[in-house]
């Protein structure tokens, strides 16, 4: 197929899960202030951070911006799971169709819903007192890293969904994620943890995003070094889960 057919399908696809969000406005606005109760609760109710130097909304705000591109993972897990139990995507697959459309749909729908979650947390970020200091090119920056970090694990929770097949076994994967995201540097430093759980807490792909973003926006906890690593994890993440996750939806039925 031409790519104007390619590209037409995958739009097709798009429109179709957000026509999904007219008819479920709840589930989106519970995904937007999710995150946005987090960060009020850790920035006031749970506050300080040890071995953070500066302030520690600075701190902060760019770590739950990038606990915001892990959470809500379990929306996408679901959608597929329904999609494949209610025979959709079996129709879909009967019709002239791209394959992988529907997945490509489906992660174009998650990462505008990603990047609207994203300018309402940068905004309740500057409505407590954050600031970007890094300047406007630095800023662009850092959104483009947490936006890729998102994608990459968008492409985790849609192969994993296919592998779960059912929405209950969603429930079950989706356990995973909470331990992933707490076990980075996002609400201190792991100069503060131990030594094998600061260790292993450096090596989670958040950290390095993390990292990196505190970088870019000139917050507290930043390390220049750490660009690199936040653009190479969420790319092997995705050399890895993307082709994965279109074999596995390419064989299903099979």
């Amino acid at each position: 197929m031409s790519a104007a057919y390619v590209v037409s399908d995958c739009w097709t696809m798009t429109r179709r899960e957000l026509a999904h969000w007219a008819r479920q406005p709840v589930q989106v606005l519970v995904g937007l202030v999710f995150p946005v109760m987090m960060l009020l609760m850790f920035g006031y109710l749970v506050g300080g951070g040890r071995s953070v130097d500066g302030d520690y909304v600075d701190f902060l705000v760019p770590g739950m911006l990038t606990l915001t591109m892990v959470f809500g993972l379990e929306g996408t897990m679901t959608a597929v799971t329904q999609d494949l139990n209610k025979g959709v995507i079996d129709r879909f697959r009967a019709m002239p169709m791209t394959d992988g459309a529907v997945l490509v749909g489906r992660a174009a729908a998650d990462m505008l819903q990603s990047a609207v979650g994203l300018l309402v947390m940068v905004g309740v970020g500057y409505a407590i007192g954050w600031r970007a200091d890094g300047g406007p090119g630095n800023a662009l920056g850092a959104l483009g890293l947490l936006l890729l970090l998102r994608f990459a694990m968008l492409w985790i929770g849609i192969f994993l969904a296919l592998v779960a097949g059912r929405a209950e076994l969603v429930q079950a994967v989706q356990i995973l994620v909470w331990p992933i995201g707490f076990l980075s540097n996002a609400f201190a430093s792991p100069d503060s943890m131990p030594g094998w759980l600061g260790t292993f807490v450096e090596w989670n792909p958040m950290s390095a995003t993390a990292t990196a973003v505190r970088d870019l926006f000139g917050n507290p906890g930043g390390e220049p070094g750490h660009v690199w690593a936040a653009v190479v994890w969420p790319l092997v993440l995705l050399a890895v889960f993307f082709p994965l996750a279109v074999r596995k939806f390419g064989r299903l039925g099979k």
